[in-house]
């Protein structure tokens, strides 16, 4: 490989939320990789960094052409430029769509389990979960059109906030899939936000299907948020944007971030994601190679070392979803008492919703040397709960 992904690059003292633990932890939980960004990426904020001023900013040409001509490339898909809204991130956007488009006490579904997140930007404005569940068959997630379905034809229901490709459950989504959604979500008068910040991260080889790509009619009732954060490690910098095809739509939303001030971007927002989408793409697919080598290990460790701890298959992100119902149905007990014993920091599923309970996801964004030591203490904290939950 042209990158060094296994290189371990100490993250303590630097502020980092994921590495807010103890000495002796190991977090494997938040969404963010330990992998050094891009250089091509690090020398322009290098660069930046040495001119020494740092005013106001907004988008240029760059940040508009490479975004329009990365997922062109990638994915096939045709971006108009004017379509295009700068955001600080997926969440604040995800927020703002639904102050502008839905009121208060309005329900918005979501299909479980989901980032637990939704549900923040949900609630906190005072607007009501309506909860879909996913059909687990056969070690697979699939969505429940009927559920769909009637959650969609309730009137106080307004607006879906659809993840793809799904974080925690890893699962891409095709096209007929994303067809039906768009189908029941017509019929119904309901508004389909598609958050897409994972769809980078899948399997060499595979990709994921942009919704808009699938359903570009869907306009009028469809939009979605993108960002390079997830897939090349810039969370911290806050930089995404907001896909709107439709005209109205997009001046309500415009309208929303600026009212909410997450429209304008610092001054290495649109540096870092111009970058990363013109200029990062051999680190990104190394980086997928790596990743689902990783993904390829746990699975091995567990059907070889546990067994009883079983790996659903996942074509995309870096979280993989652990069914531990073999092991203890209340997954806030076996996380905390790995936490406890083994160190071992990973996420509860119970967060993520219905049919969460009984899961847990671990973050494998790391050097191959950090998986290891979080598996064999995964290893440790199965042996050592079994012992206790005998006596």
């Amino acid at each position: 490989m042209k990158y060094d992904f296994d290189k371990v690059i100490d993250r303590r003292g630097t502020d980092s939320i994921k590495w807010a633990v103890k000495d002796n932890e190991l977090p494997m939980w938040v969404a963010d990789m330990d992998f050094a960004v891009a250089p091509e990426i690090l020398s322009a904020l290098r660069n930046r960094v040495d001119h020494g001023v740092y005013g106001y900013t907004e988008p240029q040409d760059d940040w508009y052409e490479s975004c329009i001509g990365f997922h062109l490339r990638r994915h096939d898909w045709k971006i108009e430029k004017e379509a295009l809204l700068f955001s600080t991130g997926v969440v604040p956007s995800i927020s703002s769509a639904v102050r502008a488009f839905t009121a208060k006490g309005d329900e918005i579904i979501v299909f479980t389990p989901v980032y637990n997140i939704f549900f923040n930007s949900i609630v906190n404005n005072g607007r009501v979960i309506r909860d879909v569940p996913l059909l687990l068959k056969g070690g697979r997630y699939f969505i429940d059109f009927d559920g769909f379905r009637k959650a969609a034809s309730d009137p106080k229901t307004k607006m879906l906030i659809f993840c793809n490709p799904a974080n925690p459950v890893s699962r891409i989504w095709s096209g007929e899939e994303l067809k039906e959604v768009a189908r029941i979500a017509k019929e119904n008068g309901i508004l389909i936000l598609s958050d897409e910040i994972h769809g980078e991260i899948t399997a060499p080889g595979t990709s994921y299907v942009p919704f808009l790509k699938a359903v570009p009619e869907a306009a009028p009732y469809l939009f979605t948020c993108i960002s390079p954060t997830k897939c090349f490690n810039l969370a911290g910098i806050q930089t995404s944007a907001i896909v709107v095809p439709d005209e109205t739509l997009r001046a309500k939303i415009r309208r929303q971030i600026n009212t909410d001030e997450v429209a304008e971007p610092n001054v290495f927002a649109c540096l870092a994601a111009a970058t990363a989408w013109s200029k990062g793409e051999a680190w990104l697919d190394e980086c997928r190679e790596y990743l689902f080598a990783n993904r390829k290990a746990v699975e091995d460790f567990l059907v070889k070392r546990v067994p009883k701890i079983h790996c659903l298959p996942g074509d995309a992100t870096y979280l993989l979803w652990l069914d531990i119902r073999a092991i203890c149905e209340d997954d806030a007990v076996f996380a905390d008492f790995l936490r406890e014993k083994t160190g071992l920091f990973v996420s509860k599923g119970s967060v993520y919703g219905s049919g969460g309970k009984g899961f847990l996801r671990l973050n494998v964004a790391c050097p191959r040397s950090l998986l290891m030591d979080g598996l064999a203490r995964l290893e440790q904290g199965v042996s050592l709960f079994e012992k206790e939950n005998r006596r």
